[in-house]
């Protein structure tokens, strides 16, 4: 559709301000609208403009009224002739004209900022998946992670990791850092705890942690594929002021990851084998897996499954009981930090 003229509207408590359409939005009927987003293939939303805005429209409205006042904080006034939040409430809620907003419920071709929908997800108490869904709909753009200055493990995924039994795992955040990690994980490759809090990273104990480097017989093979899998996840966080100062501490305390980083090489995660050379049970043979989390896609789940054709199942039992009856030596300790 072509447009000669840009027509502006400003109304309050937009965060924008200015709302940008190609004409002053009709006033016509529902029906009429649905004709025409199936009519329009491309509109304000880019390809598929038309019938993404209906599906918005139907999506706003559907999860409007399934709150009710009390849900949002908000008194109830009565009885109320339709069911959930009232459209003006929702605008309220999230700092936007309430005329706006009823234009994106009737599917009129206006386009919401990044920042207005994600106070429409607030307002309308969206769980991560339909925030993510929402912007989509509203943008056509994948979902941005949400900020927040620490990262947190859910506890469904923290009760499933301690339920694992004898299978060590553990949960990596957006840097590669320790968030969550079960008994056997810290028995077989060392107590994070034991740590400071800052130390607590996957490619940092890696490449500076003499303990980890004994258990492995092929490390540097190992730490090289590590440094590729996590360059592959700093393409998507370069200028990420926690990624570089990862990188600059580890370009200055590690000799290897000054000589590898360089290199650009890059890995995929996916699934592998590793072998331990643990000094209380001796060899120790795995299978591993790395799973990505619906809800919190910047975290993964990193699952060690024992090979059940050699003794590895046997020893790793062994090694878990006596870490449940008592502490260990201190040489042992020692070789667990």
């Amino acid at each position: 559709m072509g447009m000669v003229v840009v027509w502006a509207a400003r109304h309050a408590g937009t965060r924008e301000g200015f709302i940008l359409v190609p004409q002053p939005p009709p006033r016509t009927t529902d029906e009429a609208l649905a004709r025409r987003a199936a009519r329009n293939g491309n509109g304000s939303n880019g390809a598929n403009g038309g019938p993404r805005r209906a599906e918005l429209a139907d999506f706003l409205k559907a999860r409007r009224a399934a709150l009710q006042p009390g849900d949002v904080g908000l008194p109830g006034c009565g009885r109320r002739r339709t069911p959930g939040l009232r459209r003006e409430e929702v605008a309220q809620l999230a700092g936007v004209g309430t005329t706006w907003y009823t234009w994106l419920e009737q599917g009129r071709e206006v386009r919401a900022s990044v920042q207005v929908l994600e106070s429409l997800a607030s307002a309308l108490r969206m769980s991560s998946a339909e925030r993510g869904h929402l912007i989509m709909l509203g943008r056509g753009e994948q979902v941005p992670p949400p900020l927040s200055h620490k990262e947190k493990v859910s506890p469904t995924v923290r009760r499933l990791i301690e339920n694992l039994g004898t299978n060590p795992a553990y949960v990596l955040g957006r840097r590669w850092d320790y968030l969550a990690w079960n008994d056997a994980y810290a028995v077989v490759f060392g107590d994070p705890n034991a740590v400071p809090p800052a130390a607590r990273n996957a490619l940092w104990l890696m490449l500076t942690d003499p303990a980890r480097r004994a258990l492995m017989p092929d490390w540097d093979v190992s730490a090289r594929r590590l440094i590729a899998r996590f360059r592959a996840d700093h393409a998507r966080h370069v200028g990420d002021p926690c990624f570089e100062e990862l990188v600059d501490a580890l370009l200055e305390a590690s000799a290897d990851f000054r000589r590898w980083w360089p290199r650009h090489e890059v890995l995929g995660s996916g699934e592998g084998r590793k072998t331990i050379i643990h000094p209380i049970v001796g060899r120790l043979e795995f299978e591993h897996a790395l799973f990505k989390h619906g809800e919190s896609p910047d975290q993964r789940l990193v699952l060690y499954s024992p090979l059940q054709d050699d003794q590895s199942p046997a020893r790793l039992e062994r090694l878990l009981a006596a870490a449940r009856e008592g502490e260990p030596e201190p040489e042992q300790a020692m070789a667990l930090a």
